[in-house]
C-alpha cells in the first residue's frame, strides 16, 4: 500500500509547493535535488544492488547495463527531465514525447517497490525535487492549468501503476531478479547525473558537497 501512496504524495508535494510558493529553479531547488540524488544512490547501493546481487541470476550484470541504456534512450525523448533538466521549445502545446518518456521511466522504478522499502524511499524523496521542477516549467509555460494538472496526475500514477502490476502479475516473479536489475541500472544512471550536473559548470562547492554527504549518511541509517 505505501507503494501506491507515498509516490503519488510525493508528486502532489512538489505541485502544491510550486502553486504555494512559486518558486524558481534556484540554488536552493538544485540542493534538494542533490540531496534526493545522494539518497536515492545510496538507497541502491547499500540496500538495492547487494541484494540484486545476493539472488544473482544468469547475467545479471547484462540487465544492470540494459537498464542504464534504457534510461539514456528515455533521455533522448524527455532531455534529462528526470534528473532535473527541462526543455521543451513550444509552450503553448501538450509536452506528449517528454509526458511519455517521464512516464515510461516512473512505470518501470515503480516495479520493485512493493518489496523494497528502502528503495521506496529513495524513490519517493527523488520525485519530489523532480516534481517541483516539472511543475515549475509546467506552470511557466502557456499551457492551461488544466493541461498541467493532467500532466501531473498521470505522471504521479505511473509508479504506483508498476507497483501493482509486479504484485498482480504472477509469471513476473520468475523473472524478479532481471527485473530488479534492469531498475538498479535506471535509477544508477540517474542518480549518479543529478550528482554531477545539479550544479553550475559540474562543479561541487561546500554546499553541495555537504547535503550529499547528509543524504548519503540519512539513507545509511534508514
Amino acid at each position: 500500500m505505501l507503494a501506491i501512496l507515498l509516490p503519488i504524495i510525493a508528486v502532489g508535494i512538489g505541485l502544491s509547493i510550486v502553486l504555494i510558493f512559486k518558486p524558481v529553479i534556484n540554488n536552493s531547488i538544485k540542493l534538494l535535488l542533490s540531496f534526493s540524488g545522494a539518497f536515492l544512490l545510496s538507497t541502491i547501493i547499500f540496500e538495492f544492488l547487494p541484494k540484486v546481487y545476493d539472488e544473482a541470476s544468469h547475467n545479471v550484470g547484462v540487465f544492470i547495463m540494459a537498464g542504464l541504456l534504457m534510461q539514456i534512450l528515455l533521455e533522448f525523448s524527455s532531455k534529462g527531465a528526470e534528473h532535473g533538466h527541462v526543455h521543451h521549445k513550444d509552450a503553448e502545446k501538450f509536452p506528449l514525447v517528454l509526458f511519455i518518456s517521464l512516464c515510461t521511466h516512473a512505470l518501470i522504478e515503480g516495479f520493485p517497490l512493493e518489496e523494497n522499502v528502502s528503495l521506496l524511499y529513495g524513490v519517493v524523496i527523488h520525485k519530489i525535487p523532480i516534481a517541483i521542477i516539472i511543475s515549475a516549467f509546467l506552470i511557466n509555460s502557456k499551457m492551461s492549468l488544466s493541461k498541467i494538472i493532467l500532466f501531473i496526475f498521470i505522471f504521479s500514477l505511473m509508479t504506483p501503476i508498476g507497483a501493482f502490476i509486479k504484485t498482480q502479475i504472477t509469471f513476473l516473479d520468475t523473472y524478479n531478479n532481471h527485473i530488479n536489475a534492469f531498475v538498479v541500472g535506471v535509477l544508477l544512471h540517474v542518480s549518479t547525473t543529478i550528482l554531477f550536473e545539479s550544479s553550475k559548470n559540474h562543479q561541487f562547492n561546500a554546499s553541495k558537497l555537504g547535503i550529499i554527504i547528509l543524504g548519503i549518511v540519512i539513507a545509511y541509517f534508514i
